[in-house]
């Protein structure tokens, strides 16, 4: 167990990595990858499954310990990513299945990896946590409408048929993880450990099987697609670090939100696009995630080391 702990870890750590290489070798061998794509939705069932098994009550207390706090980061997360993918694909003129890609990634609420991000940089963790469960809770909701109001004019939009794909994709999973960590505690905590490999594996292969499909459509709009996904991301995470200095949080709550608005849960992305719409409008989801896997330690070094500077500031005497 121990070794498949290190293991774990080290995939973990190594993610982003994991993502862009495996990426390159679908886009050039789609054949050995293309298979997936029918196994998206379990494998992201999976993913889910294993955040459930993470959950614990303390993640919700903090809603109702600062309210005000979580707050501001649901709504930037479900304000400025939404409004920032259909500002976007207007503004780009982005061509509709590409505009659809973009904005359902928007409407996603976040994902773990920020939690992760988080800790590297010296945000606050715990507020983190909390509004990626916050947000992930209010997704079956909150998500079909928020496509329905920006998508629609693109491509019809079942907003009911969207409520029922996230409720079995997400909230049953992680309900049964949530479920059996209560019935079997010390069992949960010793799987705990795995997985980080576990969940790199599921969305390296879910990423790979959605550029394995989609490569002919790559060939013509990927560098496009790239384009505006970094935007997107960038644009999510600097906006939702000036809303709360704005709001005058103090700058580790700054960071969880930042990092909270600008990494969505793209794996849910991924498998909304492709049972709802086409499979070209699942690559920025899969491009997504390739992206702020590599964006999101970039942005937790600069945070860690404005903290630094912040504390070392504090840490001068006023001559006088």
């Amino acid at each position: 167990m121990a070794a498949l702990e290190r293991v774990s870890k080290f995939v973990g750590s190594t993610f982003a990595l994991w993502v862009l290489l495996f990426s390159v070798i679908a886009y050039l061998r789609p054949s050995s990858f293309v298979w997936i794509t029918d196994y998206i939705v379990p494998l992201l069932g999976i993913v889910m499954f294993g955040m459930g098994l993470t959950l614990s009550a303390s993640d919700f207390k903090e809603v109702f310990k600062r309210p005000g706090d979580v707050a501001i980061g649901v709504l930037g997360q479900f304000v400025i990513m939404p409004l920032l993918a259909f500002l976007l694909a207007k503004g780009l003129n982005l061509p509709p299945e590409v505009a659809v890609g973009v904005i359902v990634v928007g409407c996603c609420p976040g994902g773990t990896a920020s939690n992760v991000m988080t800790f590297l940089a010296r945000g606050d963790v715990t507020l983190s946590v909390a509004i990626t469960s916050v947000t992930t809770v209010l997704a079956p909701l909150v998500t079909p409408g928020l496509i329905w109001l920006f998508a629609r004019q693109w491509v019809p939009v079942d907003a009911g048929a969207l409520f029922l794909s996230i409720v079995q994709i997400v909230i049953i999973p992680i309900v049964l993880g949530i479920g059996i960590k209560a019935l079997f505690k010390k069992q949960a905590e010793v799987s705990v450990k795995a997985l980080p490999l576990v969940s790199v594996t599921a969305i390296v292969a879910i990423v790979s099987g959605v550029i394995a499909g989609s490569k002919e459509q790559m060939a013509t709009t990927g560098l496009l697609i790239f384009a505006v996904v970094i935007l997107h991301n960038v644009l999510g995470l600097l906006i939702g670090f000036l809303l709360a200095r704005i709001l005058r949080v103090k700058f580790e709550k700054q960071v969880a939100v930042s990092i909270e608005v600008g990494m969505q849960n793209s794996g849910l992305g991924v498998a909304i696009a492709s049972a709802h719409f086409s499979p070209l409008s699942a690559v920025p989801s899969a491009i997504f995630s390739v992206w702020h896997n590599l964006s999101g330690p970039i942005a937790a070094t600069l945070f860690r080391r404005l903290k630094e500077r912040k504390d070392r500031n504090k840490d001068i005497p006023v001559s006088g």
